[in-house]
């Protein structure tokens, strides 16, 4: 009798231990499939529906890949390296034409493309995201915090950006993209803090966030689950116009000859362009500023369709309406090969 008890528990121990593990696993499962759907399913649908996430992704996947990719297998842009004075379409080795220097324009171009990159996103990412935790704290928070924060903005906007700009890159001299796209947006933040302290004004007294405060949610809780996803489409659009604004800025910064000319950039070929080689006073020599004028304004292009597009990721009736006539397709396509059967 006693064998058989604890042959029976011991039975029931291992079954109990079983069924949970097989309840976690389908907890996860579960996890996993709900992620999908919310968070790359629903908006891949939004974002392939509109037209200008397709053409914008288009554009800044190639710059993309001929920052990454392109940069690491073209030929490094040098000095009598190619003919000279040759034009655009003239020859398939250097198919957007050579320089007076005899230097590949279309090599120009690429190797100048990482570091435009790493400056638009340093920049972007510092303004967006000092601007977005500014202007929430001091939204939602109130009292001393928003006039301490707000006051802060008042004064970083008070402060002429060009001219702060302008004394600390020739105080610094700044190598590096990061800290130069950084030193571009230093007092960017503080108009995009401004706005998002606004809209957080009106989101705090939501039906939806006096209920979490009602019940006890901590204060980053709510912020990032209730306050921050209704803020995003706002925060993405500017994230584009800060990356934007640091592109203007460094091209506009390099062909004036403030930042060092020993990186590659595209305002450095614009200086050249103007100032060494007469671009500007010679229409055989003009393809030499319209080639970089084209890169910056197809690139400034394709981040502004890309945030256009994707600004609907975050409507929530839209990802509903097409994630439910996708499953409702898709019950229709799996509905149609048993009726034929039938």
């Amino acid at each position: 009798m006693k064998r058989t008890d604890s042959g029976s528990v011991s039975g029931t121990d291992f079954s109990f231990e079983k069924g949970s593990q097989s309840n976690v696993e389908v907890t996860w499962n579960d996890r996993l499939r709900d992620f999908w759907e919310e968070f790359i399913y629903k908006p891949g649908l939004v974002a392939w529906d509109d037209w200008r996430t397709r053409i914008g992704a288009t554009i800044t996947l190639f710059f993309l890949f001929m920052g990454t990719v392109g940069a690491y297998f073209y030929r490094q842009p040098s000095t009598n390296q190619v003919e000279r004075s040759v034009g655009p379409f003239q020859n398939p080795d250097y198919i957007l034409g050579t320089t007076p220097l005899g230097e590949d324009v279309l090599a120009k171009i690429i190797h100048a493309t990482p570091d435009i990159l790493i400056m638009i996103t340093a920049g972007a990412v510092w303004a967006t995201g000092l601007a977005l935790l500014i202007g929430v704290l001091a939204g939602y928070k109130g009292g001393l915090t928003d006039r301490a924060l707000t006051s802060m903005s008042d004064v970083a906007m008070s402060i002429p950006g060009l001219p702060l700009i302008m004394v600390l890159l020739v105080t610094v001299q700044p190598t590096n993209p990061a800290i130069i796209g950084g030193i571009i947006t230093i007092n960017y933040w503080a108009g995009l803090g401004r706005g998002l302290r606004s809209q957080v004004l009106t989101l705090r007294d939501e039906p939806y966030v006096e209920a979490s405060r009602t019940m006890g949610v901590g204060t980053l809780r709510i912020m990032f689950k209730d306050i921050i996803p209704n803020l995003m489409p706002f925060v993405l659009v500017n994230f584009v116009n800060a990356g934007r604004y640091v592109i203007f800025q460094a091209v506009a910064l390099y062909y004036l000859g403030i930042l060092p000319s020993t990186t590659s950039n595209w305002g450095i070929l614009l200086n050249q362009a103007v100032n060494q080689y007469g671009a500007l006073f010679s229409l055989d020599g003009a393809y030499l500023v319209f080639i970089p004028t084209i890169a910056i304004l197809l690139l400034t292009l394709g981040l502004i369709l890309l945030a256009q597009g994707t600004d609907r990721i975050f409507n929530p009736r839209v990802r509903t309406r097409l994630a439910g006539e996708s499953e409702s397709t898709d019950e229709e396509g799996n509905e149609q090969p048993a009726a034929g059967g039938f």
